[in-house]
């Protein structure tokens, strides 16, 4: 099978529930900017430090659920394709709030702004965290304009839900990769 087919050649392409749209739709802004956010984080576990095990565990699951929410969004709302998926819920979110108390509870107190830096891997995971605060806004966007067309937000809440948590996950991960590798974050002194 060739991975080129051409028929991208003139701007448009197929969504996964089958209509072809301009490659600048909000839509394709939306799981693209997801794709890209799938994309650091799988720079960031090739970096990832030995004894980080558990940190490439939940990177590993993130990137799972990222392909999920893709899914969803290249899917027309209310389509047949997007009926099949799997539901984003409210799970995705509390999972990734037990995993960001988890290692919050071992690091110290932030009582000033940092700045991203740090080890290579926390500046991964901030690189991460801004995708991911880009895509938040490509998905909010997306959902403001399927509800301007009267189409429902209520599938696009759990989702906004789970990428704003995951931008708080990539911050708290940084400062935690830093002090795994022995390196205090970076104070803002501004």
């Amino acid at each position: 099978m060739k991975i080129y087919t051409q028929t991208g050649d003139q701007g448009k392409t197929s969504l996964f529930s089958g209509e072809r749209v301009v490659k600048s739709d909000a839509r394709i802004h939306a799981y693209g900017d997801i794709d890209e956010l799938n994309s650091v984080v799988g720079a960031l576990i090739a970096v990832l430090l030995p004894d980080t095990e558990a940190a490439e565990v939940q990177l590993k699951e993130i990137q799972s659920d990222l392909f999920q929410v893709g899914a969803w969004l290249a899917a027309t709302s209310g389509s047949e394709a997007q009926a099949r998926l799997n539901s984003i819920t409210i799970g995705y979110s509390q999972r990734i709030e037990s995993w960001i108390d988890g290692m919050d509870a071992q690091l110290p107190e932030l009582k000033s702004f940092i700045l991203p830096g740090g080890h290579p891997t926390a500046g991964w995971a901030h690189i991460a965290r801004t995708v991911c605060r880009r895509a938040e806004r490509a998905v909010i966007l997306l959902a403001e304009q399927e509800a301007a067309a009267g189409r429902s937000f209520e599938g696009f809440a759990p989702i906004v839900a789970f990428i704003n948590r995951l931008s708080d996950y990539f911050f708290v991960l940084a400062r935690w990769l830093n002090q795994h590798a022995g390196v205090g974050d970076v104070q803002w002194q501004g």
